[in-house]
């Protein structure tokens, strides 16, 4: 009984070999031909959603720093008026 445990085990870890290397078989070439169709089946967006979403994402942009500097600009306010000491 453990021969028999002993030859399943060595017949696994050939199956496990052999399909290790059937992994690595067709490499890079394969990675290539596996990329160019996931690239096929992207749905890419046409010249008018690029354009919109670049203009949203700049106005964002421009609110966030305008946010920020106001913020900045309060914050030094505050901070000269409890330095100061002026009432």
């Amino acid at each position: 009984m453990a021969k028999d445990k002993e030859v399943a085990a060595a017949e696994k870890e050939k199956k496990a070999a052999k399909n290790k290397e059937s992994s690595k078989s067709g490499g890079i070439s394969k990675w290539f031909k596996d990329l160019k169709l996931e690239l096929k089946k992207v749905v890419w967006p046409d010249k008018k959603t690029v354009v919109n979403n670049s203009i949203v994402v700049f106005a964002a942009m421009l609110a966030f720093a305008a946010y920020t500097f106001l913020l900045d600009k309060g914050f030094l306010w505050l901070f000269q008026f409890a330095i100061s000491g002026k009432k």
